[in-house]
């Protein structure tokens, strides 16, 4: 499933009780990342699902979308319910959205 950076930032606003899960590389991360969003690189995935809550949705952001639809895939396979972010932190950080 996907949810576009307007409206999660929309979401956001509203108290949307999802977690926020940055998949890029620790080296990206350092640009910023979405306010209040945990950082696992989607090759730790795996063994770090422990660190998520299975009751909570997860929204999975990359740079540019690829890798996060890969992690929601793992995710919905894994049990989850889990949303990408096409365009991801690129388009994020165009619409002028906030980082941390």
């Amino acid at each position: 499933m996907e949810i576009t950076p307007q409206q999660l930032a929309e979401q956001l606003k509203g108290g949307y009780d999802a977690q926020i899960v940055d998949v890029r590389e620790p080296e990206e991360v350092a640009d910023g990342m979405i306010p209040g969003a945990k950082h696992i690189a989607l090759g730790e995935l795996p063994e770090r699902l422990k660190d998520l809550d299975m009751s909570r949705p997860v929204i999975a952001i990359c740079r540019s979308g690829a890798r996060s639809a890969a992690a929601a895939d793992q995710l919905t396979a894994a049990g989850f319910t889990a949303y990408t972010v096409p365009g991801g932190m690129l388009d994020w950080t165009a619409a002028g959205f906030p980082v941390s």
